[in-house]
Formats: C-alpha cells, sequence, structure tokens
C-alpha cells in the first residue's frame, strides 16, 4: 500500500482528478492509491440526466464548448467518442421590452463584428448606436489589475448595447451581475483584444471566424453527448476502482501532520492522506481549514441560486413557432425568467418526433426568492412567460424542476489576485493540498477538467520527485 491521495467532491472536477490519477498509477505501477469522498449519494455534481418517454433532459449544464477540447478527449477517453452530437445552429434572441429581436449576426458574444446587421438592428435606439460607435475613437482602456465586465463594456459601447445585448449574453454563463463580475477571471480575452487593437469590435473582428465559400452546414460550437452528459459521468465512474468511492460522507475538517494530512470524516473516522486535492464549493474551506485565516474571505464570496424548468409538449401545442434555438432575456423586460432554450431544435436527439422540449431558466443576483418557490409556482410563472413569447396555451405533457442553491460562485473583481495570494500561501504552507472546481478558475465543465488535469500533473510531480530523491 503506497502514499493516499484523497479526493473531497465528486462532481466532475473531483471525478476527473480521481480518474486519471487511477490511471496513472495503474500505466506506471506507482506507489499510490486514491479514495475519492463525496458528501451525497452520487457522482456528477451539477451533471444530471433525466431520462424520460423518449426525452433526455439536463437537470444542470447541457453542454460543453467543442474549442475547449480536454472535455470531449475525457469522453473519447472512457468510450464515448461515437456519442458527441455537436448543436445545431439556428437563430438566437434577445427579450427586450417584451419582444423577441434576433441577435445581430457576426455578435461574438454580443460584441457586433459586422456594422450592417447591427445598425438595423431595432435591438438598439439610434442614439444607442451611435454611443457604441465611440468604440472606434476612445482610446485603450487604462493598464488596471481588474475591473468588472460592466464597467468595461459601458465605457466601450455604453449602457444600451451592455444591457440589451451583452448583459443577458454574459451574465447567464454565470449567473452573475456583470457590474461585480470580474473580467480578468471570465473573459481576459475582450481586455487583450482592446489592448492590442485600441477598439473591442476591431478586435473581435479579426477572431471571427471565416466560413470559406461552399463549406455548407455551419456547425455548432457546443458538443453533448446522446445520453446526456449523465453518460459522462457513469461511464467514468464505471472505471473508477471497487472501494475507491466513499458517498454520503463529509470530510468536516482537515489538519496538517508530520506525514501529511489528517482528514476527519461525518461517519466518525479518520483518515491520514499525504495528499489532499480539493475539489468542492468555496464556502467549505474556512470550516475544513478553521486554523487558517487565509482561507476565510471565501465566507465573503457570493454564490447565485438558480432554477430550470424544463417541460415536454406535443409539437401542436405551440401555437407561435420560431425559427431558432432560443432566447436570453434582459433585465428591461417584464419578465421572470432569465432564458429558454427551444431543446427540441438546439439538440434534436433529446426529443422524440412529434414532440417539442423547452428549457426556461430563473435566478439571478437580486432574484434569487423565485428558487425557492413550490414547484408549481415556478411552472406557473414559466409558461406566463412563455404564453407571451410562444402563444403556448396547452399544459405540458410533464415538467422536470432543477434546483441549484447557491450554486454558481460569483468571480468578483479581484478574483484572480485572491486566488494567486491564497495559491502561494498553500505552497508554503499546505504542500500537497490543492484546489480544482467551478470556484477557483473556470466554471465550464472543460475548465473544471483542466483545473482536474493540472492538480493530476502537481501530485504525479511531487510522488516521482518523492522516489527519485529516495532512491
Amino acid at each position: 500500500m503506497g502514499q493516499k491521495v484523497v479526493i473531497i467532491g465528486g462532481g466532475i472536477a473531483g471525478l476527473t482528478a480521481a480518474y486519471y490519477l487511477q490511471k496513472h498509477i495503474r500505466e506506471q505501477q506507482l506507489p499510490m492509491e486514491t479514495l475519492l469522498i463525496e458528501a451525497s449519494g452520487r457522482l456528477g455534481g451539477k451533471i444530471q440526466t433525466v431520462r424520460r418517454d423518449g426525452f433526455v433532459i439536463e437537470r444542470g449544464p447541457d453542454s460543453f464548448l467543442e474549442r475547449k477540447t480536454s472535455a470531449s478527449r475525457l469522453a473519447k477517453e472512457v468510450g464515448l467518442e461515437d456519442a458527441l452530437v455537436n448543436n445545431a445552429t439556428g437563430k438566437s434572441y434577445v427579450l427586450v421590452n417584451d419582444k423577441l429581436h434576433g441577435i445581430p449576426s457576426g455578435s461574438m458574444m454580443g460584441i457586433p463584428t459586422q456594422v450592417t446587421p447591427f445598425v438595423t438592428s431595432g435591438l438598439f435606439s439610434p442614439l444607442g448606436k451611435l454611443r457604441a460607435g465611440f468604440d472606434f475613437i476612445l482610446p485603450r482602456s487604462k493598464e488596471v489589475s481588474d475591473q468588472s465586465l460592466g464597467q468595461f463594456f459601458r465605457r466601450r459601447l455604453g449602457n444600451e448595447v451592455v444591457e440589451n445585448l451583452i448583459e443577458p449574453l454574459l451574465s447567464g454563463i454565470y449567473a452573475g451581475d456583470i457590474d461585480q463580475m470580474s473580467l480578468m477571471a471570465t473573459f481576459p480575452q475582450f481586455y487583450q483584444v482592446e489592448q492590442k487593437h485600441g477598439s473591442i469590435v476591431r478586435g473581435m473582428r479579426t477572431l471571427a471566424p471565416k466560413t470559406p465559400p461552399g463549406a455548407g452546414k455551419k456547425k455548432g460550437i457546443f458538443l453533448t453527448l446522446e445520453a446526456g452528459l449523465g453518460s459522462l459521468v457513469e461511464a467514468m465512474e464505471n472505471r473508477l476502482e471497487a472501494g475507491t468511492v466513499m458517498k454520503s460522507t463529509r470530510v468536516e475538517k482537515i489538519n496538517k501532520t508530520e506525514q501529511g494530512y489528517h482528514l476527519m470524516l461525518s461517519n466518525g473516522k479518520d483518515i491520514e492522506a499525504a495528499a489532499v486535492v480539493i475539489a468542492t464549493p468555496h464556502k467549505m474551506l474556512p470550516a475544513l481549514f478553521s486554523k487558517y485565516r487565509e482561507f476565510q474571505f471565501f465566507r465573503n464570496i457570493p454564490s447565485t441560486s438558480v432554477a430550470n424548468v424544463a417541460l415536454a409538449f406535443s409539437e401542436d401545442a405551440i401555437q407561435k413557432d420560431i425559427d431558432g434555438t432560443g432566447f436570453v432575456v434582459s433585465r428591461n423586460s417584464n419578465f421572470t425568467i432569465t432564458a429558454c432554450t427551444w431543446t427540441h431544435k438546439k439538440w434534436p436527439h433529446t426529443t422524440p418526433k412529434g414532440k417539442v422540449l423547452l428549457r426556461c431558466y430563473v435566478g439571478r443576483p437580486g432574484d434569487e426568492e423565485i428558487v425557492v418557490r413550490p414547484d408549481e409556482d415556478l411552472i406557473r410563472t414559466v409558461l406566463t412567460d412563455l404564453k407571451k413569447t410562444m402563444d403556448i396555451d396547452a399544459e405540458p405533457e410533464f415538467t422536470v424542476v432543477s434546483r441549484w442553491q447557491e450554486a454558481m460562485p460569483q468571480y468578483t473583481v479581484g478574483h484572480k489576485e485572491r486566488m494567486a495570494k491564497l495559491y502561494e500561501f498553500m505552497e508554503r504552507e499546505l504542500p500537497g493540498v490543492y484546489l480544482a472546481g467551478s470556484s477557483y478558475a473556470g466554471a465550464g465543465i472543460p475548465d473544471c477538467i483542466d483545473q482536474a488535469e493540472a492538480v493530476v500533473e502537481k501530485i504525479l510531480n511531487g510522488i516521482q520527485k518523492e522516489f527519485v530523491v529516495s532512491v
């Protein structure tokens, strides 16, 4: 029996760390063993798939970016290459002042890169369009370590473009307030492009993908799996060695020892570990390391609560069918939902023929009370909003309500600097303890996988150094 690595948290980050560690231990015959501890009764964290009556319904994320290759590489690694599905492309909309407007073609993350679609869009007033043009003449931002997304974009493009297009798109990714969200921790590429080109529009235009003539149907930018993202969790869990996962158990406290770390568990047992990977939400850390004030700042980092409602209909229930894959909602609209995905159009494989699947989202900073309302209230609220946009009078055949309490960590201004200081402290005072997950360095599935892979590499390098020294 070799050194023990304990992974705390069985979401995609912790699961990935356990999977790749075990793979390397087997292949290199390393003197190590792993134990994955998960507080709930299941692995996967926010990744949960419901399969019902031929529908594939995601409770959490429904896809990942194809260009971030770690997720698709992991899917192939566990035998799911043939199950990868690219999303159907189609028009997306923004709901502003209770009316759906198509997102201007050529927009990248809400930033216009083509003049004509932007100028002819009904999303903005003539004054709003004129103000956005200031981007071409304003000087670059002053060099600062960080600023809010809202501050950056309001200066370059004006309030109207921000509130009617950029905010609904970007804040939806993190369920955050763009006037509090850190530019450098979320979308540093916007700052880099602006610094290089002097204009965010001009800079993003250089990054816009060029579709060659005769290229055929445009591919989507997202991938998922035929049987849902839950199939990735299932495939990974099935490949973990028997007896290396402990569910329905919490780690209560971690103490440093001369040999490594002493972990106290909720079942009354204690475990010794040479290294610890913490893949839990940040709010757990102050209690785990109560002796160290360096972790206390995590108490002040907010997490937004969100919910989503999936509704299955017969296709004849949709009186006003709209060509596209869904819409996001501007705060200038009198709606409770923040977005709606027409899942049957974005992911046709998820929905039986003759059926429709809609997934609506609620919850944002300042409007989180909606998340804790009873299912019936949530469903009725969502149907009221859908009636305004899609003229749906029929009752859904069934619904799936998913709530995520304090599930979306907020990268507020200064996040990267705070994390850099913490990493420096941990390296010095808590060697062998590592962080990975959506609270720390990227919230998407590939970001969490990347973090886990980086931690695995550090652990393996540490073990190899010790092995060389002992030899």
